[in-house]
């Protein structure tokens, strides 16, 4: 691998313009199964932003993952597995629904590593998003490429050997909800974000070429339940700021629940996958 010639995306920009329709926000609603959204009418709700901007590669431009093709905008990084593997996410003020957006993406960084499960690059990318405002939200977004499975045990970590979970699997005081996802549920996330990754709906693909047990519960879906089973608990909250870091995958093939403990000033979230173990952890402060 050329990390050198990787590394020359660094500082790559690219600007996308959109608008905050509503169909959008009415299509999260549905799938999240809400009557009346636990967010303030009007708004984009807190991560909402994922499902605008969206890429929309012409088909022959679709790679064999379903994802456009890399070296664009994108490195064009040759190990076949992609992920999304965390985001920081600041709010600086809401997104009104009709509102005409820009978004600003520059590629901050491009490093190499070499783990359990055998080596991997990290692409680091910040967006801006303004409005009318100036600037309402800013992200660092973490995509981690890696290669294909060596062993099943190669698929339980998004970077290194994971640490034993020590903590008891709910722990006293928190919020906890069952989700059951299913390819239904997935193929709906994924029609909301245009997202025609196969490791989310085909399932041969899934398990033949990825090595997958099940398909994969897209990483920002698993990050939108956490935010959401946060927004139940505070309805109309007013989100400042959202981390979350993805540790192992969620399948399709059993249910897993989303945790919450309230903090000062926000909450400590966490989704655990069927053994009790940590697939995602993410904090929001709220005021």
């Amino acid at each position: 691998m050329d990390i050198a010639h990787l590394k020359a995306w660094i500082g790559r920009t690219e600007t996308i313009e959109d608008q905050a329709s509503a169909g959008q926000m009415a299509g999260l609603a549905a799938l999240l199964d809400h009557v009346l959204p636990p967010w303030r009418p009007g708004e984009v709700p807190p991560l909402g932003h994922w499902l605008y901007f969206l890429a929309r590669a012409r088909q022959s431009e679709i790679d064999a993952d379903g994802h456009p093709r890399r070296g664009a905008f994108l490195p064009p990084v040759e190990l076949p597995r992609r992920m999304w593997a965390g985001s920081r996410v600041a709010f600086r003020t809401s997104i009104e629904i009709g509102a005409a957006m820009t978004r600003r993406s520059t590629i901050l960084d491009v490093r190499a590593k070499t783990g359990a499960s055998g080596e991997m690059v990290f692409v680091t990318v910040r967006h801006e998003i303004a409005t009318a405002k100036g600037t309402v939200l800013t992200e660092e977004q973490d995509i981690v490429f890696r290669e294909a499975p060596r062993s099943p045990r190669t698929l339980r970590a998004v970077g290194e050997t994971p640490v034993p979970n020590a903590q008891p699997a709910v722990a006293p005081g928190e919020f906890v909800r069952r989700v059951t996802p299913d390819p239904t549920q997935l193929f709906r996330f994924s029609a909301l974000t245009f997202n025609a990754h196969r490791i989310h709906y085909d399932r041969d693909y899934c398990k033949n070429v990825e090595g997958y047990p099940g398909l994969v519960v897209q990483g920002p879906f698993t990050a939108m339940l956490l935010m959401d089973h946060f927004l139940r608990a505070r309805p109309g909250a007013e989100v400042e700021r959202f981390v979350y870091r993805a540790q192992r995958p969620l399948y399709d093939t059993a249910p897993f629940d989303v945790c919450l403990t309230h903090t000062e000033g926000g909450a400590e979230l966490r989704a655990l996958d069927p053994e009790g173990e940590v697939a995602m952890v993410a904090q929001v402060a709220a005021a």
